[in-house]
């Protein structure tokens, strides 16, 4: 079995079609929201959290069962419903290009999701590669504890450092020394980042000038 690659997509102005409405949709509903994608979802039903996205103009809830024009313009599928036979009528609905994942069924699925979760800029996946979803989830929950909430911010101040950085510093020894040092568990525990990166700042320039 070949191994599956990882990637993180970027899904704004994208379309991304959901078929079925229950509780497996609605989980693949909520983790696209804030993408910015256009989440279209395809059931003659629909749980309570799905109608409520759809009220509040989030996602498009198409009312209907579903036909192959539903998923015309989408890039990503998911065939989320309990009914096997529609599944693999998605599937085969779906073009070339089309990339879709089928609800318990990896072995059909050009794709999975992984058990993830963000910390601002810092997202982190588990895979098993649909050999044991409960065990992804078990990991994830391991490293969510691991990274807590202070990576948010400590994110928000690599990315800015990293460009002042990359913009304001030519010498390549010093540029390497400081993008090196700043990811150090000093920078991630102090209660002052930007005097601390300050004084390393000049420290770093005065041994380089030396």
């Amino acid at each position: 079995m070949n191994s599956g690659y990882p990637v993180i997509l970027r899904l704004e102005g994208k379309t991304v079609v959901i078929v079925g409405g229950g509780k497996v949709a609605e989980r693949k509903v909520t983790g696209l929201l804030g993408t910015g994608a256009e989440v279209i979802v395809v059931s003659p039903v629909a749980s309570d959290e799905i109608q409520r996205l759809n009220r509040d103009g989030e996602i498009d809830w198409k009312q209907k069962s579903f036909s192959d024009g539903d998923i015309k313009d989408a890039f990503l599928i998911f065939a989320a419903t309990n009914n096997l036979e529609i599944n693999q009528l998605i599937r085969s609905s779906a073009a070339p290009h089309q990339l879709v994942t089928i609800a318990d069924d990896p072995g059909e699925s050009d794709f999975h999701v992984p058990a993830h979760f963000q910390r601002g800029l810092l997202s982190i996946a588990v895979s098993t590669g649909g050999a044991s979803p409960t065990l992804a989830i078990k990991i994830r929950e391991q490293l969510e504890e691991q990274f807590d909430d202070s990576y948010e911010d400590y994110l928000d101040f690599l990315f800015s450092k990293r460009e002042w950085i990359l913009k304001e510093v030519d010498n390549a020894s010093l540029k390497r020394k400081l993008l090196k040092t700043i990811v150090s568990s000093e920078f991630l525990t102090s209660d002052n980042r930007e005097h601390e990166f300050i004084r390393l700042y000049e420290t770093l320039l005065n041994e380089t000038c030396q």
